[in-house]
């Protein structure tokens, strides 16, 4: 493996692309007019910062991540890269992407990615040895790309003005639970090897996590129809919504019903693609 491929690998690009996509519809949202050009730009910044936030992960992580089959051979576990080389990369990258919100937008977006990736890095990343809450933690900055967007856009942090963006917050938010729990849900044995505790008190994979799977997943129903209660969009991404979230719902059931990891992974699979259908209908509809 080169260099260049570790340094690319620290950034864990799929999950950053997801993080910044999320940032764009937040913007298109919040936006007067359509500009994808714009949003391309919020699409980039939250790239840097939320790869920057996954390289830390990676370097406090280190030695955990020796200790499980899907992580042992990421580039700082091999030894490909170094400590110090990742530190540079994670500064450089996270302040770049910083400054390109602050300059191209506003500092309001650049302070709220500053405190994504504080949470994220600094606060979610050591939590998970020591308390299931690390997943409420963690739901923050998961939950915060579609608002820094929103803020990118309109430079409103509160008011009538903000609130589409704490719509868009909230439902991402809600989002993370079954997400979050469906994966750790599937790669206990890992977790478990690195004693991370993922999973909600007590953290068994039996009934109780499920319901709790389910409850989360339930209240995604009611949020995903703000969009239409506050003029973001109309009753066609509504409607998308609830038949998502429904379908969503029902594989819940079949997790309470046979507490089994394929139940698991299909509320893990349907979980990646519920948020970018719901994301992308309110965008078409407001088109």
């Amino acid at each position: 493996m080169t260099k260049a491929r570790a340094y690319f690998q620290l950034i864990k690009f799929r999950l950053a692309l997801t993080v910044a996509f999320s940032s764009a519809i937040g913007y298109l949202l919040g936006a007067q007019a359509f500009d994808w050009g714009r949003a391309l730009l919020v699409m980039v910044g939250g790239l840097a910062v939320t790869g920057s936030a996954n390289t830390i992960n990676q370097i406090y992580e280190i030695d955990l991540d020796k200790l499980m089959k899907r992580t042992a051979k990421r580039p700082l576990p091999l030894g490909i890269l170094s400590v110090p080389e990742a530190w540079v990369f994670a500064v450089v990258l996270g302040g770049a992407g910083l400054a390109m919100l602050a300059y191209c937008f506003n500092p309001l977006a650049a302070a709220l990615s500053l405190i994504s990736l504080i949470l994220y890095g600094f606060i979610y990343t050591p939590l998970k040895q020591i308390s299931p809450i690390c997943v409420f933690v963690g739901a923050i900055p998961g939950g915060l790309p579609p608002f820094i967007g929103w803020v990118a856009a309109t430079n409103a942090l509160v008011g009538a003005e903000s609130a589409g963006g704490w719509i868009l917050f909230g439902i991402q938010f809600m989002w993370q639970f079954p997400h979050f729990w469906a994966i750790a849900w599937v790669l206990d044995d890992d977790y478990r090897a690195a004693g991370f505790k993922m999973l909600p008190s007590p953290g068994r994979k039996d009934l109780r996590t499920a319901f709790q799977i389910m409850t989360y997943t339930l209240l995604l129903i009611p949020l995903s129809l703000l969009p239409l209660q506050f003029g973001m969009a109309g009753k066609t991404s509504a409607l998308i919504a609830v038949v998502c979230g429904v379908l969503f719902l029902m594989q819940t059931f079949y997790l309470m019903r046979t507490c089994t990891k394929k139940a698991a992974m299909r509320i893990m699979f349907g979980s990646f693609l519920y948020l970018p259908i719901v994301q992308i209908a309110l965008v078409l509809d407001k088109l």
